[in-house]
């Protein structure tokens, strides 16, 4: 019996990378580049995880969905998915008070210091690292304009 989790969950994930698709394939080839490098992929992959959880290929391992922390007592399991859920919030508040040029390393960081308790320097050049990727990568090579976040728009 394939787990009806697992299958919404891929087929959802399907629907929506094919909506991705069609809805880029309108745009000019600069624009698209990215969400067609992104949705064809998520597209394959959601189609393959579909095909694996019908086949019943998912149940034959003993991995079971969500079902990570069954020897963890409820209000740690509670406490670590409010604490994950308010770093993913604090990030998109990030991207939308400062941009993504700004929240991405600023995330990175704080990640590092507060939850992972790394040390300045290995967070300060860890941080450098993924900056300096995320630079040459989204802005150096694929030239994508990333909107300026509130702050700086109300800025100027």
């Amino acid at each position: 019996m394939p787990s009806k989790a697992s299958l919404g969950l891929a087929v959802s994930i399907f629907v929506v990378s094919i909506w991705g698709i069609v809805s880029a394939l309108s745009w000019p080839s600069k624009a698209a580049l990215f969400p067609l490098v992104i949705s064809i992929p998520l597209a394959c992959l959601a189609a393959v995880e579909v095909v694996w959880v019908v086949l019943g290929a998912a149940a034959k391992n003993d991995a079971s969905d969500f079902k990570l922390s069954d020897h963890l007592p409820r209000s740690v399991t509670l406490r670590r998915t409010a604490l994950a859920i308010g770093w993913i919030l604090g990030f998109f508040a990030a991207i939308l008070l400062a941009g993504f040029p700004v929240a991405v390393p600023l995330f990175v960081f704080l990640y590092l210091r507060i939850q992972g308790k790394e040390g300045w320097t290995f967070s300060a050049i860890f941080t450098l690292v993924v900056w300096g990727g995320f630079y040459l990568l989204f802005d150096q090579l694929l030239h994508l304009p990333f909107p300026a976040g509130w702050i700086r728009a109300w800025l100027g």
